[in-house]
Formats: C-alpha cells, structure tokens, sequence
C-alpha cells in the first residue's frame, strides 16, 4: 500500500454551460512533503464547502489501479495523476477491501476510512464531459475519504500501514452498492444506518 502521488489545488473559476462556477477540483502533484491537517492539506481548499470538504472528507484517496480502467473507457483523454480531484493517488488499497473506519498510518499522520465519494457535475467540469459523473458512480471505482485522526506529514512513497481493522466489515463498496441499490440487502441496510464510523448524513440516509 503506497503513496504514489499527492496533489493539490486552490480553487479557480471556471465557465461551465454558460455559467462562472468555482471550482477546487483541479489539483496538480506536488514533490515536497505536506503537511495534512484536520480539514484539507497545505495548498488545498476546497471551493463549495457544503458539498465538499469537511472532517470526513479531508483526504480524498483514489486507486491508481483505476486509472486502466479509464484509459479504456476514455482513450482520447489524457490521464494525469490527480485527475479525478484526489489529493492521494495510492496502490493497493481498493474499495472492496476497505471496511468503513479502517484506521492506517502514513508518514506521521493516522488516517480513518469514512465513506465513498459521491461526483458532483464539477467532475464533468474537470473532464470537459458532462455525462462523466454517471459514468463515474456506474463503474463503482469512486475512491474515498480519510478523516484525519492526527496531523502530520506524508510524501510520494510513503507507505500506508493498516493500523486496525473496522470489525463490522462492511466495505466501501459496500456503501456504494446500497447508495444506488443495485440489490436488495436489508441486513446491510440495517448495519450500515448503525455503523458509528460512517458520517451522520450517510447513517440517517440509510435509516430512511
């Protein structure tokens, strides 16, 4: 499990269907060790704070291994590191085999798994294709979020190291699959609406 690239990006203005919409989800590598803090890291903020950012969602994670995936889906579009807006582009860590509230180290900061990423229409912005954000969520390679349970800093190569497993096993994707219902799971549904380390938005989602 590896960092194998982290990026960032302030937020810049941008048309989109006529329209000035500010967006943070431009974000480039950078080679100099960060620091992560609390809410986001140094050089990155996100631009609509009710949607995005926050607690749960301070470090955005996505597969590396994900990228393949869309070079075949996407084979005119080039596909640089950071391009789906995560701040860590990482091996070996994939959704089925996350469990919510996972706890890993990294560099000296300590992480916790929350939830998957739901797009927004910025990620057709970023992609220049409005139809990407159902592409996106309809592949189920949507990455996660880190809640940052210690500051401290990371860089390029630092391995992650799973400190503690969720022992409620339900994985990233398992939320995902409920989201969208591909299936009726009752038994999931329920365990997920009382999973203590998945954000209150989500559990009182579920509890509906």
């Amino acid at each position: 499990m590896k960092l194998i690239s982290v990026n960032v990006g302030l937020p810049r203005e941008v048309t989109w269907k006529g329209k000035t919409v500010s967006t943070g989800i431009f974000k480039q590598p950078v080679s100099e060790r960060v620091m992560v803090r609390s809410l986001n890291l140094d050089g990155d903020k996100q631009a609509d704070l009710t949607v995005h950012g926050g607690a749960d969602k301070a470090v955005y994670v996505y597969p590396f291994e994900h990228y393949d995936y869309w070079r075949g889906e996407l084979p005119d579009t080039e596909l640089p590191l950071g391009i789906f807006g995560e701040n860590f582009t990482t091996t070996g860590l994939r959704e089925e085999e996350l469990n919510i509230g996972d706890r890993f180290g990294i560099g000296t900061v300590k992480l916790m798994v929350t939830q998957p990423r739901l797009p927004c229409y910025k990620l057709g912005i970023r992609f220049g294709r409005p139809e990407m954000v159902k592409r996106f969520l309809a592949s189920r390679r949507t990455g996660f979020y880190f809640r940052v349970l210690q500051e401290g800093e990371i860089g390029v190569g630092d391995t992650l190291e799973l400190l503690s497993r969720d022992d409620n096993n339900i994985t990233v994707a398992d939320i995902t699959q409920l989201y969208v219902r591909e299936e009726d799971n009752p038994e999931l549904l329920h365990r997920a609406a009382q999973l203590e380390a998945l954000p209150k938005s989500w559990r009182d989602y579920f509890q509906q």
